[in-house]
């Protein structure tokens, strides 16, 4: 019966829609699809596409702050490049090239980085070292992982 249908296996949500709209198993293969691309081929337009896929995603800093971002969309309903860190009290935008400043810093694809202060002094770095993380891009110490972990 299945043979005749004219159905085809396919992505059923773009990248673009929101994690709200759409099941935990399917946002989990987005993210899963976006690292598994960043690692084999670690290009700025992976980047993007990872942060893409992890916007409202839970990371935590170092000291074990949770925070989220989001992306908000501009002309031609693109998102503009500039991540809104969602925590305590309000947010603080981070653009594009804050982040990129600090992947250009990473020496090794997943070699351990000590500290934020380790991918440069650049402001919001506490929360590109948690997302670099969370993308594979970089490993922390075993006490750090304790603490982003709880």
């Amino acid at each position: 019966m299945t043979s005749y249908l004219p159905y085809e296996k396919g992505v059923y949500f773009p990248e673009e829609a929101e994690a709200a709209n759409i099941s935990a198993g399917a946002e989990r293969q987005r993210h899963y699809r976006a690292v598994v691309a960043l690692r084999k081929n670690p290009y700025e337009e992976n980047l993007w596409k990872c942060a893409v896929a992890f916007r409202g995603y839970k990371f935590k800093t170092l000291s074990g702050l949770p925070f989220t971002y989001k992306l908000k969309k501009g002309r031609g309903d693109e998102f503009t490049k500039e991540l809104w860190i969602d925590h305590r009290e309000g947010s603080k935008s981070l653009a594009w090239s804050s982040v990129m400043l600090a992947y250009h810093n990473i020496g090794k694809i997943g070699e351990v980085v000590d500290r934020p202060k380790a991918l440069g002094d650049i402001r919001g770095v506490s929360y590109i070292y948690g997302m670099f993380y969370r993308f594979g891009l970089i490993d922390v110490p075993e006490k750090v992982k304790e603490k982003m972990a709880k």
